[in-house]
């Protein structure tokens, strides 16, 4: 062959076969003169030779014409090994994996044989598909050669099944390779961390040890990252002490890699101790150092220390005080965080993506909703553009208090960045359009979504549970089981929950059970809370705190809110006391139980009793939760307080609802002064029943918007009967003068079922339950 094929070498200028063989810095001309050799080659009649068309397929794969490449190897009447590798090699360098294994699947079908080059790229391929099946057939196509001695080849291999997660395999290849070295030791080291394998980590090490290789500070990192970022802290923390004791100094690498651990377990004195040895090694400088330990100070509930280690920054970065914000807010220290953001801002920072997504996550976990929207504006203003992470921070904010408008516009926002896959965002969506009220909206997002995960499920489910939908919850369950998603905790408490709210105690005794035997799922306090309300609303007070008695380990304030609630409910002062006293001691400074208690005395004209617990609360130093609703009009939300005669418009609210309390007397409808709750003259218990901040919030909703426009109320409190009934009226009437007005939020619908948010706790629905 090679006889025959000389001649026609020979024709071709040695200058085009010294281009084929090197490639040039410039891609244009580069490729230009790719073509041009291979015109020349053609002109030749050199084309079908397999050594000048590997190099041709080569020449063309290094500047990514992979099609021109695939069809000069098609056109080969008997191409070898080479023309393959050349190709597969530079697909796999492309990371185009699949192709790659393709031009496999057609050499091997032509019966040729791979060598020690090809066989590592497809080794490097399997790693990267994760296809571990195909990675063993190559294997045994390898061992069949009598190459699977080879270094190259043992060494890819090992690799795939590292990243294949397969260490029983990864250990059996380990075990055979000879000439074993430190890059390889550390690579299985960092393998079994990810597994949290700390006896293998052990045991490699002490082998390595009696081979005579020493591990290195990338090796120990290895072990500390690997183990840190697979969540098992505790064996981080093991071995960071190992590698101290051992006589390795941790470098940056190693701390920053050990302190998230140590945040995660909260274990303060560790963290102090290492603060101590960064200090000692001038580690302080390394930015990434100084947001771990901002990071564990926060999560180890030190906000002392974080705020005395940025007091001694002596230069400002980006992840540092993204460290910050997050460390404060997890602390509920949200105020000084957006004290800090605003100092951030007039330093002239460049504030990231982070740094706006931290601030916004931190207000809407700690009750700043309003500040929440209004920074998601702010960062748009100044150029940054949301991602995936922060519209899922933002929306809670947007359900919380009915700011539909906003969360249309986040929705938006998604729709036009390509997010609406996102199984977090569409789940946050789902979960704002059912607080908002628009349930149908959430059931198309659930419906559009291509992936859904159990979140979604769970999602979707809370969601008609909160507009008290239990037959819809139910059949959503039925949906999920007959998919491979399994059920979780969440999943039976939107059940439960939706089963209290109706009254459905035979299916809530179902789920309950059903929870354990089914799927292995041991209750947990919200499933008893839920269960207590349950039983509760049904008026078996008496086997709900049977249940109590009987849980299997202590019951928490949830628990006993819920029973509290039930007693309200019921007018049973007897368990009433039982339960507020165990509140008492579990919440001492939580007025709310005392509010529910004075109520519920209060609702038995009890007024010593009533007295008593005022004087109490006065001597503790408590005020009870004043009433609070927000309501949105014309894209700014609006706060109105329960009795507040400050408000701007108050005459004319208050001139609104003597017209609608003289039609509700027209009508037969009376004032429910039971829900008055206080021991004054009838004409004053009227008009402190009219000073609910929802009636306000709902009338002064009527006022400022054109005819045709819902309104949609949010509340900090349970809404009182009186207040359900006057609104339902509103609503009815409202529509009667041609503008009907659906009000909603966890206290209302117009199916007159009383809908509470299932991320309000069962005691936050006991102890804020009427308001005065």
């Amino acid at each position: 062959m090679t006889k025959q094929v000389l001649p026609l070498i020979e024709k071709i200028p040695q200058t085009i076969l010294g281009f084929l063989e090197s490639s040039s810095s410039c891609w244009s001309s580069s490729l230009s003169r790719t073509t041009q050799a291979h015109a020349r080659i053609l002109k030749s009649g050199a084309e079908n030779d397999s050594y000048i068309s590997a190099k041709l397929i080569a020449s063309y794969s290094n500047y990514s014409c992979f099609d021109d490449a695939n069809l000069i190897l098609q056109t080969i009447p008997d191409p070898n090994v080479y023309s393959f590798s050349s190709l597969i090699y530079a697909l796999t360098k492309a990371k185009l994996y699949s192709q790659s294994l393709g031009v496999f699947s057609r050499m091997f079908s032509r019966g040729l044989i791979p060598d020690t080059h090809v066989l590592p790229n497809l080794f490097k391929v399997c790693a990267e598909l994760s296809a571990f099946r195909v990675g063993k057939q190559i294997h045994s196509v390898a061992c069949a050669l009598g190459l699977d001695g080879d270094r190259f080849v043992q060494g890819s291999l090992f690799h795939m099944c590292m990243r294949c997660g397969k260490m029983g395999d990864a250990r059996k290849v380990f075990d055979r390779m000879r000439g074993k070295d430190v890059v390889t030791c550390s690579a299985l080291l960092c393998g079994y961390a990810r597994k949290g394998c700390l006896e293998e980590v052990v045991r490699v090490l002490s082998e390595m040890e009696s081979s005579g290789i020493e591990p290195n500070i990338v090796s120990w990192n290895g072990i500390l990252s690997g183990f840190n970022r697979s969540g098992y802290h505790k064996e981080a923390v093991v071995m960071f002490q190992k590698m101290h004791h051992l006589g390795f100094l941790p470098d940056e690498i190693a701390v920053s890699s050990v302190l998230p651990s140590v945040g995660d377990l909260e274990r303060l004195d560790t963290g102090r101790q290492i603060h101590g040895y960064v200090i000692k090694q001038g580690l302080l400088k390394d930015k990434c150092v100084i947001s771990a330990m901002i990071d564990m100070y926060g999560k180890s509930g030190n906000v002392y220390g974080i705020i005395k280690l940025f007091e001694q920054l002596e230069l400002m970065e980006t992840g540092v005080c993204n460290a910050c914000i997050t460390g404060l807010s997890r602390n509920g220290l949200v105020d000084k965080a957006l004290e800090m953001f605003e100092l951030f801002k007039e330093q002239n920072m460049e504030l990231n993506v982070v740094s706006w997504t931290s601030i916004i996550a931190g207000c809407t976990q700690n009750g700043k909703d309003i500040e929440a929207l209004e920074l998601f504006r702010e960062m748009q203003v100044a150029g940054v553009k949301p991602n995936r992470v922060t519209i899922p921070s933002m929306l809670p904010a947007c359900g919380n208090i009915a700011a539909l408008v906003h969360g249309r516009s986040a929705h938006g926002f998604a729709v036009r960045v390509h997010l609406l896959d996102d199984v977090h965002v569409g789940s946050a969506l789902i979960d704002m359009y059912a607080k908002c009220g628009r349930i149908n909206m959430s059931q198309v997002i659930f419906d559009m979504m291509p992936t859904k995960n159990l979140v979604c499920w769970n999602s979707l489910m809370s969601g008609y549970s909160m507009h008290g939908k239990a037959k819809e919850v139910m059949s959503i369950f039925e949906s999920l089981v007959r998919t491979r998603l399994k059920p979780d905790f969440i999943s039976f408490t939107s059940l439960l929950s939706a089963c209290s709210q109706v009254g459905l105690t035979d299916e809530g005794w179902k789920y309950f059970g059903m929870m354990t035997e089914e799927y292995g799922i041991k209750p947990r306090l919200e499933h008893y809370s839920c269960m207590v309300s349950l039983l509760g609303r049904a008026g078996k007070l008496q086997e709900a705190y049977d249940l109590i008695q009987e849980m299997p380990f202590e019951p928490d304030s949830c628990v006993w809110g819920a029973l509290l609630n039930s007693c309200r409910l019921q007018n049973d002062v007897d368990l009433a006391e039982i339960a507020a006293e165990k509140l008492f001691v579990l919440e001492p400074e939580n007025p709310g139980s005392y509010v529910l208690l004075s109520n519920i005395y209060a609702a038995k004209g009890m007024w010593e009793e009533v007295d008593s617990i005022r004087n109490k609360m006065e001597s503790l130093g408590m005020k009870k939760n004043p009433g609070c609703s927000w309501i949105q009009v014309k894209n700014k939300v609006y706060t109105l307080l329960a009795g507040d005669k400050s408000h701007p418009q108050i005459d004319q609210i208050t001139e609104k609802m003597d017209e609608i309390s003289k039609e509700m007397r027209k009508s037969g409808h009376l004032p429910n002064l039971d829900f008055a709750l206080q021991d004054v003259e009838e004409q004053e218990q009227e008009q402190i029943l009219w000073g609910h901040s929802e009636k306000l919030a709902v009338v002064f909703g009527l006022l400022n918007t054109p005819d045709g426009t819902p309104l949609q109320v949010i509340k900090n409190l349970r809404i009182c009967g009186d207040c359900h009934s006057v609104i339902k009226f509103i609503s009815g009437y409202a529509a009667t003068a041609s503008q009907f007005q659906h009000i909603h939020r966890s206290f209302l619908s117009l199916n007159l079922s009383l809908s509470l948010s299932l991320l309000e706790s069962i005691r936050s629905r006991a102890c804020g339950a009427v308001l005065i």
